[in-house]
């Protein structure tokens, strides 16, 4: 062992089993990034130290971008047959007038609805039993990891597992945080929270009624110091309340009643049905470090954000999405591990700005509770009003990524290629269901040699737009990017594009030697199966 170590030393004798990744939390992000890694050929456990689903709702949201990573862990389809498309948000004054509206449209950049309500248990439900179909994947229910250590910067992390009143170790080439707000593995990191200056107490109440309800198939936001309040349909016959209740404040039903009034009249009925009432802390916060090592955080673990943009869980399936493929690429391929310096560096910068968006839509609601509250309600509503203010805001979800090897400085660099359906073996499919999980390369023209021996060499499918038989998006992109071709990464990022007019990639210099397969892989046995968790 060398001084160089994380998270507390552990007393378990005896040897410890060897497994490539270990994933810490088996909530949607930990077993979407067991996913992702086993359609690349990666094995992992994911562990969890309670045995089943948390039945009760928490995430209702997400977007098409988040819709696009489910369909790279298999998902999409079972997802869309749960989830319910929305129209996008309202601000609403205190007497409920609009104050602006954001609309979001049922097919985005991405292929999919722009906004889809759901309910998180069905979403955890059906990534578990997808995992439960993927042989390199294994989920250890009722595990509670109580240490992680790692042995110098480049050797084995060490996890410590209580299970059943004993314990056991699994030593991994890596491991990934993915275990919440309170993350042991984030302490093991060693990273700390930095405050991005927005707390507040709020109720959420979750209903079952088949009561007629005043909505508009979007998410409402009330816009009122002293009764801020969201609401949101999330199924057929489920809602969504969330109220910043005063101190002295004890929900009733009296004081329920009169909350939802503005939607539904629950004077004289029995049919309205509280399935949870809960208090929660709404924070903004994000690590100063997500690594240390070979040990990473994600999701929770690496930041906190307000719900009023609906980004919460979303941007924890981002970040499995960039760091999966990622460690694919070394673990499989022997690339260089310099390239995971990229995730945090890519990450956290698209972090901060959906937190802050968030933090300002929190403000919006509530406009502080100083003498200056009126005047900036006033100046929210007013911005609103200036033409393509509402749709800044939107684009600003899917900010580009910040240029660097893996994102070159282009129009298109670090921003996402559309999806639209293209034709395959006769039929229509999505985009990424032709390009599969690796690299590809979009062309308007005939790659030359060079280019075509760099895109073998990254193992990347070749589609020339002529043959999609698309609907002309992928061409009007290319042709808005100024570019000939582009170069996509497997999570559908822009690394390099070649710039109308011919030519080679831009920067093959900086990103090739990230990604070059030419050092040998970490070895990865599969002669002895992982041992078995009796909850599965």
């Amino acid at each position: 062992m060398t001084e160089d170590q994380t998270g507390p030393r552990d007393s378990v004798s005896g040897p410890s089993q060897h497994v490539p990744v270990v994933i810490v939390g088996a909530g949607p992000v930990g077993v979407t990034a067991a996913l992702l890694l086993a359609r690349r050929g990666v094995r992992s456990v994911v562990l969890e130290r309670h045995r089943d689903v948390y039945p009760l709702p928490r995430a209702v949201a997400t977007d098409d971008e988040v819709c696009r990573i489910l369909q790279a862990a298999g998902i999409h389809e079972e997802f869309a047959g749960l989830a319910r498309p929305a129209r996008g948000l309202r601000l609403l004054d205190a007497r409920h007038r609009v104050i602006a509206e954001f609309l979001r449209s049922p097919r985005g950049h991405h292929g999919f609805p722009q906004t889809s309500m759901f309910d998180q248990p069905e979403l955890e439900r059906l990534l578990r039993t997808a995992l439960a179909r993927r042989p390199e994947c294994e989920l250890w229910g009722g595990a509670e990891v109580v240490g992680v250590r790692q042995e110098g910067a480049e050797g084995p992390v060490h996890v410590t597992i209580r299970q059943d009143g004993s314990e056991r170790r699994l030593s991994a080439d890596f491991v990934l945080g993915c275990d919440g707000a309170g993350s042991l593995t984030r302490e093991a990191v060693g990273a700390v929270w930095e405050d991005l200056r927005f707390e507040e107490h709020w109720t959420v109440i979750d209903v079952r009624t088949g009561l007629p309800v005043r909505c508009w198939e979007g998410v409402d936001q009330v816009c009122a110091p002293h009764r801020p309040a969201t609401f949101m349909r999330i199924g057929e016959n489920r809602y969504r309340w969330e109220f910043r209740l005063r101190n002295t404040e004890q929900l009733d039903r009296e004081l329920l009643r009169e909350l939802v009034a503005p939607w539904v009249d629950i004077s004289h009925a029995d049919d309205f049905h509280v399935i949870r009432e809960a208090q929660y802390t709404f924070r903004a916060r994000i690590a100063d470090r997500w690594r240390r090592g070979r040990v990473f955080v994600l999701g929770d673990a690496a930041h906190l954000t307000p719900p009023f943009v609906g980004q919460g869980l979303c941007t924890g399936l981002r970040d499995a999405h960039n760091l999966t493929w990622k460690l694919a690429r070394v673990l499989q391929q022997g690339a260089d591990e310099r390239l995971l310096d990229s995730y945090e560096r890519e990450r956290k910068p698209h972090a901060r700005q959906v937190i802050r968006l968030a933090v300002a839509a929190g403000w919006a609601m509530t406009g502080g509770q100083d003498a200056a509250a009126a005047l900036r309600r006033a100046a929210v509503g007013a911005a609103c009003r200036i033409p393509g203010v509402t749709g800044l805001a939107n684009r600003n979800l899917n900010h580009p990524l910040p240029t660097g090897p893996l994102t070159r400085r282009s129009r298109l660099g670090g921003t996402h290629a559309p999806q639209p359906w293209v034709s395959a073996d006769g039929g229509r499919a999505r985009l990424d269901d032709v390009l599969g999980d690796s690299f590809a390369v979009l062309t308007a023209v005939p790659l030359t040699p060079s280019l075509r021996a760099v895109a073998d060499g990254l193992g990347a499918r070749i589609v020339h737009l002529q043959e999609t038989g698309d609907d002309g998006t992928l061409a009007a992109w290319l042709r808005a990017g100024r570019a000939d071709a582009a170069l996509l990464r497997p999570d559908r990022v822009v690394l390099d594009v070649v710039p109308a007019g011919g030519g080679d990639f831009t920067g093959i210099a900086a990103w090739a030697p990230l990604l070059s397969s030419m050092r040998r892989p970490i070895e990865q046995p599969v002669s002895a199966p992982l041992l078995r968790s009796t909850t599965r």
